[in-house]
């Protein structure tokens, strides 16, 4: 049988497919299915799953330290609104056609393609009590204000050198902060940026004519006409929220001290693959699931307006 041009263009479609198809069938809907099923299973890799229904969830709900955790999730979320202000800030300060402008941002944006391992290890040092750089600069600060204070008769004392990383009160705070830098100068920047480039130069022109000032002008025509920009950066950072932080905290703080650090995703980790308790750590891993789908369900209901806006 004689194959036509038709045929063979399908043939070769499906072969340039295979692959992909083949991996996604492999490693992503083949684990995701099998997840759902040990949520419902009691199954430490060692013995044969056993059906239990739905007590791995009455557990998870009744468990004090998975609250804790839910809640060191949305505590480290809290930065989120922080960096998008920041990514806006400087897609403003970047936006204009200045000499060296562009080797400007390729070199400001460079550190977020590197490996975040790199940098998660670079921040480790920047945190450390004894010779960190953050210390150092909150000491100099210190110093100075000892100074300026000093010359009234107070002595404010030594510098209380926070212990960051090792401190439960101080842990949160600087996994923030870090987060902020990451999220800041990274893609949200980047979708900023291309979304100010989108603004017809007519309306800043006419804006200008009629006297509108900066803040004018970015009030009721720049912040309006980003708005699908900001929808779609603040429904990816709240997905990223809900499921992320397990390597900055792996590699920062191993999830302490005293699980102050310690968010759901590596929760999951620390049930499935340090105590082998496969089918409580799928049934949290659902219910993370359930989270983002919520969450992201209501910001394409209210946000919906966003996506169409025009001015």
């Amino acid at each position: 049988m004689k194959l036509n041009d038709q045929h063979r263009e399908r043939i070769a479609a499906c072969l340039f497919l295979a692959p992909n198809l083949a991996g996604f069938f492999l490693f992503t809907l083949f684990p995701v299915i099998g997840s759902f099923v040990l949520a419902f299973t009691d199954w430490n890799i060692f013995t044969p799953p056993k059906f239990i229904g739905l007590a791995h969830f009455k557990t998870m709900f009744l468990t004090p330290d998975f609250w804790k955790y839910f809640w060191n999730t949305l505590v480290l979320m809290s930065g989120i609104p922080v960096s998008i202000a920041c990514s806006l800030a400087l897609a403003l300060l970047m936006k204009d056609k200045l000499p060296g402008i562009a080797l400007f941002r390729t070199l400001y944006f460079l550190p977020t393609v590197s490996s975040g391992v790199a940098l998660f290890i670079l921040w480790r040092w920047i945190y450390n009590p004894d010779f960190g750089l953050m210390n150092q600069f909150l000491g100099a600060l210190w110093e100075a204000g000892a100074w300026f204070v000093g010359l009234f008769g107070f002595d404010p004392g030594p510098f209380p050198a926070p212990l960051w990383l090792s401190s439960e009160r101080w842990a949160k705070p600087a996994l923030i902060l870090m987060g902020i830098w990451l999220s800041a100068g990274g893609p949200n920047m980047v979708l900023y940026l291309a979304g100010l480039q989108q603004i017809p130069k007519e309306l800043i022109e006419a804006a200008g004519i009629d006297g509108a000032g900066h803040w004018t002008t970015f009030r009721h025509i720049t912040w309006p006409m980003l708005a699908p920009t900001t929808f779609f950066i603040a429904v990816m950072s709240i997905i990223g929220g809900l499921q992320g932080g397990f390597e900055q905290v792996y590699i920062m703080t191993a999830g302490g001290p005293g699980g102050a650090t310690t968010t759901l995703s590596f929760y999951v980790y620390d049930k499935g693959f340090e105590w082998f308790e496969m089918g409580y750590a799928s049934a949290v891993a659902w219910f993370l699931f359930f989270m983002v789908f919520i969450a992201t369900l209501f910001q394409w209901k209210f946000g919906r307006g966003a996506e169409t806006y025009m001015g």
